[in-house]
Order: structure tokens, then C-alpha cells, then sequence
């Protein structure tokens, strides 16, 4: 009854607001602004109420408001809760980068990260950041997903760029080009490989995923005559996964791979470095992609764009990515209360199961 009760709560997602001078409140207003949202989940934004107010104003959107509170505990459901976090004014100049939006994006971040790890919230959606601005003593770090690994001491991470059916994982993240070649190890994809067929089971609810890989070079490195990487890491990864019971296969040449629509018939796909993933990714799903953190002990998702400075206030930004990351999040939490209930009463829901078919 107790674990019953703990399914059917609300489920409760934070929002850190992101840089003040981008479109992150553009595309939180307008998400939340859709009544029926407030029907799958709580919002909690941590965010300024007087930031809110000015883009409500700018962007002409009247008909919506914040519910202010002090405390994630005090969210009430069928409202936009927003915990104000700020006494200070913020000053906004959109459009721009400034020291002061940095602030207070790590702020907003800090303090809805510290909700989560202490269980006040269920997911967190960060809406995007500029990634030079926020740097300082206490972030000091390439992006929100090597943040968030370090502030929950998970291991390992994986960024996985999600949309419907597409999800691709990348090896190596926020790194220069120059230095992916070396950190394609065995050991470095195999991490990889299992964090996404841990997720695509536990967080997304396959059974059995099968998951592709692409190959570093040019052709897969055409056996050998391109570079070897395929043949004496890739290979030997792949291998290593199926002797665990995984379903990885590959490597693929990454340009066919998608040119010719194979990727629709995997689960996941695992890339090796950054724009590789994200380039088919965001050519395929830009306005919809959505960025989750996989191999972390709590829950969280992003929109795949940026802070988007160019159209800052000018009431041209989509939700659409937004919206999903959120739903995403949604779901991810409920496959994961799933998965805990499975794991706690197996018995009990198999005889359920058995009865229900008789």
C-alpha cells in the first residue's frame, strides 16, 4: 500500500532557469502556459519572480502566473510554482553574455540540485547555459552533464540525445577534437555500452535493446587501410559487451549509417565523439531533441538547443524541446518506480500477471 501511495504522488520536476538573457523563460513560460502540462506533473522553476515578470511583459503573455513559494514543499499541484530564489535584482540584456546571468544561472542550478539529491523534487529539467559565463570556483566544468556526474559521484555518465524513437549516445563528450583519438579505449566504450543498455532497459522500458556502434574513421576505417582503431578497439569492445549479454553490434560507417536509414532499427546508437552524435541528431530532431543524462542516480533532462541569444525576447523561440524534455523526464521517473516496484515484489506482480491472463 505504502509503495502504492508513493506511484500515484505527483510527480514533482525542477526547472533551473538558465541564463536570464537567452530564451530559457521564454520556452519555461510558454511550456507551463499549456494547461493540460500541469496534468502529468508539479513544476517547481527556481528562478526570480521579478525575471519572470519582465518577460511575461516583453513577450506579451498575459494570461499566465506564477504560483511564488519558498520551498519545493510548499508546490502546489495545477500550478507553475516558482521557488524565488533571488533577492537581488538580476539585470537582464538579452541577447548578451554577462557575468551576472552566469551567477545566477549557478545559483538557480545549485539550489535545484540540492532539491534533488535531497529528494524535495523527482527530476530536474535544466534549461540551457551559457557555458562561459557560469564558470567560476564552484563550476568549473565543460557543461551540465560533467556538473551533474561529479555532484552525484556516479562513475560514469552518458549525454544521450533523445527524440521519439532516436537515441545516440557519444564516448568522448565535451573534448577537443584532437584528443577523441586517444581516449577511445576498450575500457572507455564498454562504460559507454553499458550505461546506455542499462538506461534504455531501466529508463526507457526495453526489454532486450540492441545497440549500434559507429566507427571512428572514415568507411570504419575500411579494415585497416583508413586507421586501426575499429579493428583493435572498436571490435574487441563489441565483442566484450555480447560475452555480457549485451546486443552491440557494429562498427558502422557513420555516414551511410544514417544516409541509409539504418539507424531505425536499433534502440541506441553510440557514437564516438561529440559532433558526430549531435550533428545527425539535431539535422533529424533540432527542434524537439532532448539532452538526458544517463548513469546518474536521479533524473535529468535538457533541451538539446542552446541559450539561442539571436531571437532573445523576440518571441520566436519554440518549446517544443522544452515540452519534451520535461514529458521525458516525466516518464523516465515513472519507468523507474516501475523497475523498483519489479525489483521489491517480483513475485507478487508475476502471480498478478498470471492471474490477469488466466
Amino acid at each position: 500500500m505504502e509503495k502504492e501511495a508513493e506511484n500515484a504522488k505527483p510527480i514533482k520536476i525542477g526547472i533551473s532557469h538558465g541564463d536570464v538573457n537567452g530564451i530559457s523563460y521564454e520556452v519555461i513560460i510558454k511550456t507551463l502556459a499549456e494547461s493540460r502540462i500541469l496534468d502529468f506533473f508539479t513544476p517547481v522553476v527556481y528562478g526570480s519572480s521579478k525575471v519572470a515578470s519582465y518577460y511575461k511583459k516583453i513577450l506579451g503573455i498575459h494570461d499566465f502566473n506564477f504560483h511564488v513559494i519558498r520551498s519545493a514543499d510548499q508546490a502546489l499541484p495545477g500550478k507553475a510554482n516558482l521557488v524565488n530564489i533571488f533577492q537581488d535584482e538580476i539585470k537582464i540584456v538579452l541577447g548578451q553574455s554577462t557575468g551576472m546571468a552566469g551567477r545566477a544561472a549557478f545559483q538557480s542550478l545549485e539550489s535545484a540540485t540540492g532539491d534533488l539529491a535531497a529528494g524535495h523534487i523527482d527530476a530536474l529539467v535544466t534549461a540551457p547555459i551559457n557555458k562561459q559565463n557560469i564558470q567560476g570556483k564552484d563550476f568549473d566544468f565543460p557543461g551540465h552533464t560533467e556538473y551533474l556526474t561529479r555532484k552525484f559521484e556516479a562513475d560514469e555518465s552518458l549525454m544521450l540525445m533523445v527524440s521519439n524513437n532516436i537515441r545516440i549516445g557519444v564516448v568522448t563528450g565535451h573534448i577537443p577534437l584532437k584528443d577523441v583519438p586517444g581516449k577511445i579505449t576498450i575500457d572507455a566504450i564498454l562504460k559507454k555500452i553499458r550505461i546506455m543498455n542499462q538506461s534504455l532497459h531501466q529508463d526507457f522500458g526495453i526489454r532486450k535493446p540492441k545497440i549500434a556502434l559507429l566507427g571512428l574513421n572514415p568507411h570504419s576505417g575500411d579494415k585497416g587501410l583508413i586507421g586501426e582503431e575499429e579493428q583493435q578497439i572498436i571490435v574487441p569492445a563489441i565483442r566484450q559487451a555480447f560475452d555480457e549479454s549485451i546486443l552491440a553490434f557494429g562498427p558502422y560507417p557513420a555516414d551511410g549509417f544514417f544516409g541509409s536509414a539504418s539507424f531505425t532499427r536499433f534502440d541506441g546508437i553510440l557514437t564516438m565523439y561529440h559532433d558526430q552524435g549531435l550533428i545527425p541528431f539535431k539535422t533529424l530532431s533540432f527542434k524537439s531533441g532532448v539532452n538526458y543524462t544517463a548513469g546518474l542516480p536521479v533524473v535529468r533532462t535538457s533541451p538539446a538547443h542552446g541559450t539561442a541569444y539571436d531571437i532573445a525576447g523576440k518571441n520566436q523561440a519554440h518549446p517544443d524541446a522544452f515540452r519534451e524534455a520535461a514529458y521525458l523526464a516525466v516518464e523516465i521517473v515513472k519507468n523507474r518506480r516501475i523497475n523498483q516496484e519489479l525489483l521489491q515484489n517480483p513475485l507478487d506482480i508475476g502471480q498478478q500477471n498470471y492471474s490477469e491472463n488466466e
